[in-house]
């Protein structure tokens, strides 16, 4: 048999009467506690020895998104070994000093050694740590060009356009709605400018989530029968210096460290 590596092939297995005696709640909840490892088959009073002999082995646990994030990390630090530092920090609009490439990520410095480990004057999570790295391997060195497009018009961008939507753009919108001040955070705390832009829109600033990556963000507020409008632009170039993917761990990242922040001061 092939290896089970979904909920329902589980739930197949069991008596389905969710006696709760495994202290969930129902089967198929027990059996999505199975496939990611949280229990095993014979936390099931009721199956038998045979049974469990007999698919215990075969089940592919899923892994949780820390452990796939720790693998993707491990695999970026290979790259990375691969580079030559000396000659990249022009390319990367960085500094090199110490066998360290010291990167500014939204006004703050963000240094990578050459094992690709990272460190900062600030605490360095997933968000920063996967597109700092896949900058120091992707980037060409593109010139910024300031004009300005939507995700949709860089390379792959349009399938990630749903998911930059909802946790990107949405909840920055909601956020900006409630918290104008986070605006004054983006100019004076992350090294944010006003922009000159040819989009309607009442407040437009650049940030640098990295030095040839610029985030441009336009903000409308609400007026009368209008509800406000909140977009998020890329540099024509930024397909050049930086993967699709990292683009969108820039972006969500972003609005988790701005929840945050209107967090503590809640």
């Amino acid at each position: 048999m092939n290896k089970i590596n979904s909920p329902l092939e589980i739930y197949k297995l069991l008596p389905k009467s969710n006696c709760k005696q495994c202290q969930i709640p129902t089967c198929l909840a027990f059996a999505g506690a199975v496939i990611k490892g949280q229990k095993k088959l014979s936390d099931c009073p009721h199956l038998d020895k045979d049974l469990i002999e007999r698919f215990e082995g075969k089940i592919e646990k899923h892994k949780t998104l820390e452990e796939q994030q720790r693998e993707f990390m491990e695999t970026l630090k290979k790259e990375v070994v691969r580079i030559d530092f000396p000659s990249s920090a022009d390319r990367l609009g960085a500094s090199f000093s110490a066998d360290k490439l010291t990167i500014k990520c939204l006004n703050k410095n963000f240094s990578v050694d050459t094992k690709g480990n990272i460190t900062s004057e600030c605490h360095v999570n997933s968000w920063i740590a996967v597109p700092l790295l896949n900058y120091v391997i992707i980037c060409k060195g593109m010139d910024i060009t300031q004009k300005w497009v939507p995700l949709r018009e860089l390379k792959d961008g349009a399938q990630w356009i749903p998911l930059f939507e909802q946790r990107c753009e949405k909840p920055l919108k909601q956020l900006a709605d409630n918290h104008m001040e986070l605006f004054d955070d983006m100019l004076s705390v992350f090294g944010g400018k006003p922009a000159e832009v040819s989009f309607d829109s009442d407040i437009s600033l650049i940030l640098y989530p990295l030095p040839k990556v610029p985030m441009l963000i336009c903000y409308c507020q609400p007026e009368e029968d209008m509800e406000s409008k909140l977009n998020v632009f890329f540099d024509s170039s930024a397909d050049d210096n930086i993967n699709i993917e990292s683009l969108y761990y820039l972006g969500a990242g972003l609005v988790n460290m701005f929840e945050k922040i209107v967090s503590r001061r809640s």
